[in-house]
């Protein structure tokens, strides 16, 4: 999924408030992460999750495996901070159009 600059900034802001709904730790990314952040986009659409990782290219990493696997777009990634989007069926959230 592939956001416009006008759809981030959107999202940005809606996420501004958000508190993370998932906190990786030492464990780092499992499939039971995996599954709970699945499940947090499948509910929420726009969440954050924290990524706890001193090693920059092993947060980038993860930060890819996640988008990878719960075929999510990153929004934004701030610190240890990721902002991830993906439609529910519900289409909760409304994005303004893309131009084509």
């Amino acid at each position: 999924m592939n956001l416009t600059t006008k759809q981030k900034q959107h999202l940005k802001g809606l996420a501004h408030s958000l508190k993370p709904v998932v906190l990786l730790g030492g464990n780092g990314l499992t499939e039971g992460v995996l599954a709970e952040i699945d499940s947090a986009l499948t509910h929420h659409e726009l969440i954050k999750v924290k990524v706890a990782s001193a090693d920059r290219e092993l947060k980038n990493a993860i930060v890819d495996a996640i988008i990878r696997e719960t075929q999510s777009a990153k929004v934004q990634l701030i610190g240890h901070v990721l902002v991830l989007f993906r439609h529910s069926p519900e289409m909760k959230i409304a994005l303004p159009k893309a131009k084509k």
